[in-house]
């Protein structure tokens, strides 16, 4: 029987996130009716949560798997960012965020109703290059202490800089994996492995017709790309790992699927995790695929627990 690390195990690993944060914001109401002033719905607000997300959410569900962590990102000099780094800390995360006066702290406003989100509204504003270089002098710093560097991308700028980062990984002999956004994968050249999902892969490599098609542009693109794997996340598919030595593929484990939303984000950090402990990348994504299944059966930006993966036995 195979059983997930234990604490005492994972204490020691150590890894360091670095990417866009936010807060996300969600309220939850009632609806009875429809407003009077347009064909919308009204939704009576009962309820009002606040959780870190983007990179922070990456970082925290690192925290709860039982590593430490690091955090390095850009915020507002605003109450947001005040509320953001609370909750870090309530989280465990040791989060080094600087702060940038000119901008808004990115949020994620959900309004939910009758379980269901009727709305999001996004604030958001990429930060000044001063801001980005001092962040980027700190990354060596935070290296040295890690076993393990995410980088996760959610292209709102705190990672303007992430060939040099990647650059600082390698030199330093440091696994590093990217959660990757927007076209441009060239950026991320010289990774260990980016963990695209399935749409964000095809807006890169174009659609495939069958699974041999996938297999050559997923092997084509990780050789250009000069990476020791690519692991495409396929939803209802599962996920396939994508190294030079052949693939690996996990089928989706049965779960009611409730909210897809951070779903990539517990996979990046479980990966982060166990390849810290010293876990192959095949063997991690195994883990990686029960812990999606588990975030996705649950509302919002939701991480998944040490006690959470204790349970899942092989």
């Amino acid at each position: 029987m195979t059983v997930f690390p234990g604490r005492q195990e994972l204490a020691h690993c150590r890894v360091l996130v670095v990417g866009d944060v936010m807060l996300d914001r969600y309220w939850f109401g009632e609806v009875n009716r429809i407003s009077p002033e347009a064909p919308v719905p009204v939704v009576l607000v009962n309820k009002a949560e606040e959780r870190p997300g983007g990179a922070a959410n990456v970082a925290r569900g690192v925290a709860a798997l039982g590593a430490q962590c690091e955090l390095l990102s850009v915020t507002g000099e605003d109450e947001a960012a005040l509320h953001l780094q609370r909750l870090l800390e309530q989280e465990g995360v040791v989060a080094h965020l600087h702060r940038d006066a000119t901008i808004a702290t990115t949020i994620k406003l959900r309004v939910i109703g009758r379980q269901q989100q009727l709305l999001r509204i996004d604030f958001e504003a990429p930060p000044r290059q001063e801001v980005l270089l001092d962040k980027l002098s700190d990354f060596e710093a935070c290296l040295k202490r890690a076993d393990v560097v995410i980088l996760s991308d959610y292209g709102k700028g705190a990672l303007t800089h992430v060939e040099a980062m990647i650059d600082q990984c390698r030199q330093a002999g440091k696994p590093v994996l990217v959660d990757p956004k927007g076209e441009d994968y060239h950026r991320y050249r010289g990774a260990s492995a980016l963990t695209p999902n399935r749409s964000e892969f095809a807006q890169v490599a174009g659609r495939w017709q069958d699974e041999e098609e996938l297999t050559e542009k997923a092997q084509r693109w990780r050789a250009r790309l000069q990476l020791a794997a690519l692991l495409v996340t396929r939803s209802e598919e599962g996920m396939t790992l994508y190294e030079e030595q052949g693939i690996t593929h996990e089928p989706t484990v049965a779960h009611e699927v409730y909210d897809v939303s951070g779903a990539g984000d517990t996979v990046i950090a479980t990966l982060g995790v166990l390849l810290a402990q010293g876990f192959t990348l095949s063997h991690a994504v195994r883990w990686a695929n029960r812990a999606a299944g588990i975030a996705v059966s649950r509302l919002g930006t939701a991480v998944v627990s040490h006690q959470d993966m204790e349970k899942i036995t092989w």
